[in-house]
């Protein structure tokens, strides 16, 4: 049994389906993003985890224990919310302590936990500042330490790191995860930032109109994407059409050339998508890259150490880097072009 299961959850408002048959299972001391746009309904799951919302259907289970119609403050969860919400007229110290203070623990063991937590988020020596003194990083790591201060069975971060500048960012957002190792809690990210999720979850939920589209590792969202959406949300990517000639044996034509993608497809003269990754495509023919596929320069983009290129394959744009070498040119705009790829990096999408 997973520490954290969530059993068929609707969520509607009024005539509104946000949530729709969401199903997820969290074992203990993982890290699951939940990635998607806005209003998709990844803040919606959230909020029902704590408590905040209601589900309309579906049951919510936390090691065991059934917690959807338990009030916030019975299910044991930690929340960071994307505006901090510190308490501007308490110190750091006494934000940090707060829930300490309402489960009635003493004196001493607050101040023991509250200088252990600064301790975990570097900020041993602001316990007496006021949030106002402090930056927005410091106040996210304020507001974290606020959250796991009670020991909770979950924490719950939603968007915590949207109101910084990109260089904090990416420094706490490490330091999260550091903190959620060392502690082993098991922990939910809300994030519209395919980067952040990418480079901290165990596990990513990408969500889309209310559905889980597809759940897996980092590695399995990017390389194996099961979708349309999830292939273009996630990173960058390359649309090519295809005409099925033969579904018994996976022949398409891709702009005239035939390929073998040995699946099964839908049936002879179906339309399809193909989809591939920029950094699967060469610029020229490469050895085990099979295909080779003939176009023109649409456009050049001298980025430094890397050339970005736009080749018109038959009228699909297929984007690829290549890195800068000062003894070789970039390629002219509007020159005759081939790309070679692999038959196995084409990845066949679902709608």
């Amino acid at each position: 049994m997973a520490f954290l299961e969530l059993e068929h959850l609707e969520k509607s408002f009024g005539a509104t389906r946000v949530v729709k048959d969401f199903q997820l299972s969290v074992e203990k001391g993982e890290f699951v993003s939940f990635l998607g746009p806005s209003g998709c309904g990844k803040t919606t799951v959230l909020r029902m985890v704590a408590g905040f919302e209601t589900p309309t259907s579906g049951g919510i289970r936390i090691d065991g224990q059934e917690v959807t119609g338990l009030r916030p403050n019975q299910r044991n969860i930690g929340m960071v919310f994307q505006a901090y919400a510190l308490f501007p007229n308490l110190t750091v110290a006494q934000n940090v302590g707060f829930g300490l203070r309402i489960k009635g623990q003493s004196r001493s063991d607050i101040d023991r936990r509250v200088t252990e937590m600064l301790t975990l988020i570097g900020l041993p020596d602001l316990g007496d500042r006021y949030p106002f003194q402090l930056s927005g990083g410091q106040q996210q790591r304020v507001a974290l330490a606020r959250a796991l201060a009670p020991r909770p069975r979950v924490l719950l971060l939603d968007e915590p790191l949207s109101a910084l500048d990109a260089k904090i960012r990416v420094s706490l957002r490490d330091e999260i995860r550091s903190i959620q190792r060392e502690l082993g809690i098991t922990t939910i990210f809300v994030t519209h930032d395919q980067e952040e999720a990418l480079s901290i979850s165990d596990r990513i939920v990408v969500m889309h109109q209310g559905v889980a589209d597809q759940v897996g590792t980092p590695f399995e969202i990017y390389n194996r994407p099961t979708t349309r959406f999830v292939a273009q949300f996630v990173g960058t990517l390359n649309l090519l059409d295809a005409t099925v000639l033969n579904a018994a044996t996976g022949q398409v034509s891709v702009g005239g050339t035939q390929v073998a993608l040995n699946r099964a497809l839908p049936g002879d003269g179906t339309s399809l998508s193909l989809a591939l990754r920029p950094e699967v495509v060469s610029l020229g023919r490469h050895e085990g890259r099979n295909l080779i596929l003939s176009g023109r320069i649409a456009e050049v983009h001298f980025l430094g150490s890397v050339i970005r290129v736009k080749v018109d394959v038959a009228g699909n744009m297929v984007s690829l880097d290549t890195f800068n070498r000062p003894d070789l040119p970039p390629p002219a705009v509007g020159s005759a072009a081939e790309i070679s790829v692999s038959e196995r990096d084409l990845l066949v999408l679902a709608e």
